[in-house]
């Protein structure tokens, strides 16, 4: 096994444990329902680093511990497949998405290649979730509206459920953007200059 692959292997093993860890310590930031995932960050970096194959390991990471840990119990109980799909395609979207985003742009500006990247991770993440809740519950987010005083479900789905979570998890990763890139830019340049001592 060449140097490469046990970089790679040991980056997204290390980049595993960040996103348990700041999904641990992050799960007690809530607004509304759901907590604030901060967890998207390592895994743009592994994308970004490793591939969209890393990434969708790093965001199904992330899934299993939205499932392990009750976060998605309020949909467990409406309906348990249909909330492990969502939850789980929604975590490797928001890896796979951002890793071929930047592996698209990252000749062409790296720095946009990155930025691109991390605005797509929140996207992708709340985008597979709104998908789910079209398809598996919406009676039910029909009836949390009508409590909630919302005479329209999609209003209420934008607005009391995943609105305002979502603008944070966008907001953080752009300002987060340029320390990601010092990340990506410190480790790629390493990277190369491995390859050429050892060619």
């Amino acid at each position: 096994m060449n140097s490469e692959k046990i970089h790679k292997m040991v980056g997204t093993a290390v980049l595993t444990a960040v996103v348990v860890v700041v999904y641990l310590l992050t799960m007690g930031l809530m607004i509304g329902p759901f907590n604030i995932t901060f967890a998207l960050i390592p895994i743009v970096v592994g994308a970004a680093l490793y591939g969209w194959q890393a990434g969708g390991w790093l965001g199904l990471v992330f899934g299993a511990m939205v499932l392990f840990t009750g976060g998605a119990n309020a949909f467990l109980v409406i309906n348990t497949p249909g909330t492990i799909l969502t939850v789980l395609a929604k975590g490797a979207a928001a890896g796979v998405i951002p890793g071929l985003i930047y592996t698209a742009l990252e000749k062409k500006s790296r720095w946009a290649a990155t930025v691109c990247a991390a605005v797509a991770a929140p996207i992708a993440n709340t985008g597979i979730f709104l998908l789910g809740c079209l398809a598996f519950f919406m009676d039910t987010l029909a009836e949390w509206a009508a409590g909630f005083g919302f005479e329209n479900v999609t209003v209420y789905i934008f607005t009391g459920l995943v609105g305002v979570n979502f603008l944070v998890e966008l907001g953080t990763n752009l300002l987060l953007s340029s320390i990601i890139v010092r990340i990506i830019d410190t480790v790629k340049n390493k990277l190369s200059v491995n390859r050429s001592q050892g060619a």
